[in-house]
């Protein structure tokens, strides 16, 4: 695998040939190679115009989510997502993501327990985020067992909606070491502005706050649906 700064090169700066569509889930995803100076990388090609209509969910911002996704990810030193960036594609703008080579038969559902004690820092993410689809297939770890999170289109909304699979932290304190980047998040709206609305950055800050006082990871909720359907 390239190095960050290859990886961002290229990805951004290359030129973008189709491979193929993933035909699970409801918004258009291609698997495509990204050429550049020599070199070629897979990575995954989520177009603007291939989203779907959400009723909860403004139109054409899902893409614009998954970016956010990442910044955060970096911006906490979680290394968690890919990297990702908003670019033009042969169906116009749309995220571009590193591809990550992983065994999909290997995945929440059946991770041992040592790697199940390895997902907190994807708990502490998503209740940031406010994701509202961690599915089990969502979080996998590569061939040199390194821990990545995918799918984020579905984040930032400015009312809860967090739906995972991942509750095995509930009620536990949240390392302080994992909690210590969130009193940073009021720093971030720059960085955010161009990819999530005020009202959702107001509502992240207060996510981050919120979790910053309480110190521990919450109970599911139990006056809405706390899973995502489906859990894979």
């Amino acid at each position: 695998m390239p190095n960050d700064e290859r990886l961002r090169e290229v990805l951004q700066n290359g030129e973008i040939e189709l491979k193929g569509r993933f035909m699970l889930g409801s918004n258009y995803t291609f698997l495509v190679e990204v050429r550049h100076a020599g070199e070629t990388l897979p990575a995954v090609y989520k177009p603007t115009k291939g989203e779907q209509p959400l009723w909860d969910f403004e139109d054409n911002t899902l893409t614009l989510r998954e970016v956010a996704a990442y910044l955060v990810s970096q911006a906490l030193g979680f290394d968690l997502v890919p990297f990702t960036l908003l670019r033009e594609g042969p169906f116009g703008p749309g995220s571009l993501q590193q591809f990550i080579e992983y065994d999909p038969e290997h995945h929440y559902f059946n991770f041992s327990p040592e790697e199940r004690e390895l997902l907190k820092p994807v708990a502490l993410f998503d209740l940031l985020c406010n994701n509202a689809d961690r599915k089990g297939g969502h979080v996998l770890f590569d061939d040199d067992h390194k821990l990545w999170a995918i799918d984020h289109g579905l984040c930032f909304h400015e009312e809860d909606k967090l739906r995972t699979v991942i509750w095995d932290f509930a009620g536990q304190p949240i390392p302080p070491k994992l909690l210590a980047p969130l009193s940073r998040s009021p720093g971030w709206r720059e960085m955010l502005q161009d990819y999530l609305s005020p009202r959702e950055l107001d509502s992240l800050h207060a996510r981050a706050a919120t979790l910053l006082e309480s110190g521990v990871f919450p109970l599911p909720p139990s006056d809405r649906r706390a899973f995502p359907y489906p859990p894979l």
